[in-house]
Order: structure tokens, then sequence, then C-alpha cells
């Protein structure tokens, strides 16, 4: 992967960081800040998605064909060991609110794979304040900002796989409540103004 990455931007630096604080968005928020190039990726640490899928991204946002490129994992069949029926259908139905909600079609909202460049989403960091600051998954702050400032969102589709490593912490009522919420939240700023 290092010798087809260094065809964009030169050689590369792996950090392992301890978060100090909880969940996904604390993560990317540390990682984006601790990183030092211009693109900017985020890549779950459970390798459903294959790492070799990263530069697929990095050309996509190089190429100017997207300023927000976002994975969709509900193009390619699946196994229900890699998502169970239960994740199928929220995010399934979360894409459909985000479609409604952004104005543009989406697959899949829920995907952890994203790429945006760092100017982007220091603009992204700049605006938060118009959505909140309350999601704790990082994919919602991420979509609702980059829509906010007229990014062109792409999505990649990624052939999805069983994790490879630890064990899913997601709890379905709790955690779509949230999201419920944060789409709640954002059609009053995005829609119903």
């Amino acid at each position: 992967m290092q010798a087809q990455l260094q065809h964009y931007r030169g050689p590369f630096t792996l950090k392992a960081l301890q978060q100090s604080g909880k969940g996904k968005a604390d993560a990317v928020r540390l990682g984006f800040a601790e990183a030092s190039g211009e693109i900017l990726l985020i890549l779950d640490a459970d390798l459903t998605v294959p790492p070799e899928d990263l530069p697929h991204f990095v050309e996509v946002i190089t190429s100017g064909r997207g300023e927000f490129i976002n994975g969709s994992r509900l193009v390619y069949p699946r196994s229900r060991q890699a998502m169970p029926w239960i994740n199928t259908l929220a995010n399934k139905i979360f894409a459909q609110l985000f479609s409604f909600l952004l104005e543009q079609p989406l697959k899949d909202t829920l995907c952890g794979t994203k790429v945006l460049w760092r100017h982007d989403y220091e603009r992204i960091v700049a605006g938060r304040h118009y959505f909140g600051d309350f999601d704790p998954f990082g994919d919602f702050d991420l979509l609702f900002g980059a829509a906010k400032l007229n990014l062109h969102i792409v999505e990649v589709p990624i052939r999805y796989q069983p994790r490879r490593y630890g064990e899913s912490n997601i709890a379905h009522v709790k955690e779509g409540l949230v999201l419920l919420k944060m789409c709640l939240h954002a059609g009053r700023k995005l829609k119903f103004r």
C-alpha cells in the first residue's frame, strides 16, 4: 500500500495514539488533529473495509471527482456475518433520511470510510456549532458539515467483509435513537428553517 500512496503525496508515517475521550468521533478528531497530510482518511480498526481499498478513495479525491468521499457498503452483496439484517435495514433507513435532508442520493451514511481534504475538514470544524457538537459517531458531523459547505459528496462502493478485529459494541436501539435525534436536529437546520 505504501508504494501506491507514494504516487499521491510521498511516504506516509503511521502513528499509534490513545484517545482520552470515548467513542469514534473522539478518536477521529484526535487522529485528524495529529495527521500531517493534506488528505484525511478514516478506516475503521475492525478492518471490515480492507486497507488496500484506500488508494482508490485517494484517487477519487485527487482527481477532483469529489470533495468528500464516502464509502458505501450497500452496493455489493455482503454476508450476514459482515452486516446483520437489522444493521442493513437501519443503514438503508438512515440513507433515505440523509438523501432527503441533504438533497442528494446517498446509499450508506454510516460507513466508517470517509476521505476529505484537510482544509475542508477545518471548515467543517469551524462551523460545527451550527449543528451542535453531540455526534458520538462522527459520521453525521462530517456529512452534515460537508453538505452545509456544499462540498461535492461522492460515494465509493466497497466490499464489506466480516470484522477481522474486535467485537461490535453497537447498542442498536439506543444508538438508533441518537441517530434519529441528530436527523431531526439537522432537518430543522437544513430543511425546515
